[in-house]
C-alpha cells in the first residue's frame, strides 16, 4: 500500500487544488481526502507531499519513439540499422516515463518497432509509459512521412494497409491528410490523402474498434480528415473557420504539437536543421501561434501532443508542450487538462486515466513547486521528484518515502 501525504493536488478535472492525501491499493486509488479524514494503514509505504503538488501522469498523445530528435531525424532514421533505432526506442521510452509522462500514443515508427518496444514495457521488460501505436502511418505513394510509412494506392489499398495496421498489433490507425516538414518536396498545405480514401480507411478502421487520427497541416486536408470521421488532426496548423465549425460539429481533438514546429524555428538554422525543413517551420511557426489560440477561444477540444523525436523536441522534456501552451493562450489549469482529462478522453483512456478520483488506476506524478504558478517547472525532469504507474514508485528520490 502506498499514501502520498499532505500534496497539493491538481487533479485533472479543473476543480481548485487543495491539499489532500491519496491512498493507493493494488495499483488503484482507493481514496483521496484531506488529511484529517484519510486513516493511513499501518504498514504503508508514505510519501511526504509538503511543498509538492500532486498531477494525474502526464499523457502525450503524439510521440515517435524511432525518431531522436536530432537535427536531421529522417537522415538519423535512414542511416540507422533497425538494431540501433530499437535501442534508441528503448532509451527515449525510459526518458519519458521519467520526465513524468506515464501515458503516450506512438503515431508512427520505423519497421513497426515502437509495437516491438511497448511489447517489452507490458512484459515488464523495460520501463516505459503505457502505450498505444500505430503501427505505420498511411500514406500515399510518395507521400509525407513515407519513411515510417505504409505508401498507398487508391481505396482498396488503403483499407488493406490498414487491417496489416491491426494484423501487427496497431491501438490506433494513423493516417497522412497533407504534406509536412520533415518530408523533402511535400508542401504542408497541400491535401494528400483523398476524401474517398480517408472514409474507406476510418470505415475500416472502425470495424476493427480502431480510433484514428490524421496528420494535418493544411485546412483542406484537414476538413477531409473531419469529415471522414477521424478522432483527432494531429498539428491543424493551418485552420480555418470552416475547420472550426466542422471541429465543433465533430468533437474532433486538436493535437497541436506546438513544440515540434517551435522547435524548429527557434533552433534550426544555427543547429543544422536542413535548409527545406527550416524554411517550412519558419512559414508555419507565426500561423500556428494565431489558430492555436483561435481553437482555445473557440472551445475546440485540445489534448497535449508533442511529436517528440522531432528536431531539437527530445523525449523526457514532452511538457515543454504545456509551456508553449500557456505562452500562446491557454491558462495553466486548462494546459493540465489537456495533458490529463482531455488526453486520456481522446484516447478512450477515461475511465481509468486522466484524473486523481478514487478507483481510478494509480498513474500519479509528485512535482515540486505548483505548476499552476509556473507551467515551465513540469518540462524540468529533475522536478518531477516521483512518477507512480499502476500504483508502483517507477521514479523517486532515495530516502524520500517512509514506511508506517
Amino acid at each position: 500500500m502506498l499514501v502520498v501525504r499532505g500534496a497539493l493536488v491538481v487533479d485533472g478535472t479543473g476543480a481548485r487544488p487543495g491539499l489532500a492525501t491519496v491512498v493507493i491499493e493494488d495499483g488503484r486509488i482507493s481514496a483521496i481526502g484531506p488529511d484529517a479524514r484519510i486513516t493511513i494503514p499501518k504498514g504503508a509505504t508514505v510519501i511526504e507531499g509538503d511543498g509538492h503538488t500532486l498531477l494525474p501522469g502526464l499523457i502525450d498523445c503524439h510521440i515517435h519513439y524511432c525518431l531522436d530528435a536530432g537535427p536531421d531525424s529522417l537522415r538519423s532514421l535512414e542511416q540507422d540499422d533497425p538494431t540501433v533505432t530499437a535501442v534508441k526506442a528503448v532509451t527515449h521510452a525510459r526518458a519519458t516515463l521519467e520526465g513524468g509522462v506515464t501515458t503516450v500514443r506512438d503515431v508512427g515508427s520505423r519497421d513497426h518497432i515502437s509495437i516491438s518496444v511497448t511489447r517489452a514495457i507490458r512484459a515488464g521488460i523495460i520501463p516505459g509509459p503505457r502505450t498505444l501505436n500505430a503501427g505505420l502511418a498511411i500514406c500515399m505513394t510518395g507521400g509525407h512521412a513515407w519513411f515510417i510509412g505504409r505508401q498507398t494506392d487508391g481505396m482498396d489499398d488503403v483499407v488493406k494497409a490498414v487491417q496489416e495496421q491491426v494484423r501487427a498489433g496497431a491501438d490506433v490507425i494513423k493516417f497522412i491528410a497533407t504534406g509536412g516538414v520533415l518530408t523533402p518536396g511535400t508542401s504542408p498545405g497541400a491535401a494528400q490523402l483523398t476524401l474517398e480514401e480517408l472514409t474507406a480507411g476510418v470505415a475500416e478502421a472502425a470495424r476493427a474498434g480502431r480510433r484514428v487520427a490524421a496528420h494535418a497541416h493544411g485546412a483542406e486536408g484537414m476538413k477531409n480528415a473531419i469529415r471522414a470521421g477521424v478522432h483527432s488532426i494531429e498539428h491543424g496548423t493551418l485552420l480555418d473557420d470552416e475547420a472550426i465549425e466542422l471541429f465543433l460539429t465533430h468533437g474532433t481533438f486538436l493535437v497541436p504539437t506546438l513544440s515540434a514546429i517551435q522547435s524548429g524555428c527557434e533552433m534550426g538554422k544555427q543547429g543544422g536543421m536542413p535548409d527545406y525543413a527550416v524554411q517550412k517551420s519558419v512559414a508555419l511557426g507565426g500561423e500556428q501561434k494565431k489558430t492555436f489560440l483561435k481553437a482555445v477561444k473557440a472551445g475546440v477540444r485540445i489534448a497535449m501532443g508533442t511529436d517528440a523525436g522531432t528536431p531539437f523536441n527530445p523525449h523526457g522534456r514532452n511538457a515543454q508542450e504545456l509551456r508553449r501552451m500557456v505562452e500562446f493562450g491557454m491558462t495553466p489549469m486548462q494546459a493540465v487538462e489537456a495533458a490529463t482529462h482531455s488526453a486520456a478522453t481522446l484516447l478512450g483512456l477515461e475511465n481509468e486515466l486522466g484524473t486523481i478520483e478514487a478507483g481510478k488506476q494509480a498513474d500519479l506524478i509528485l512535482v515540486n513547486g505548483n505548476p499552476l504558478d509556473d507551467i515551465a517547472l513540469l518540462q524540468e525532469p529533475k522536478n518531477v521528484v516521483y512518477v507512480i504507474q499502476g500504483g508502483r514508485i517507477v521514479k523517486g528520490e532515495a530516502g524520500s518515502s517512509t514506511r508506517r
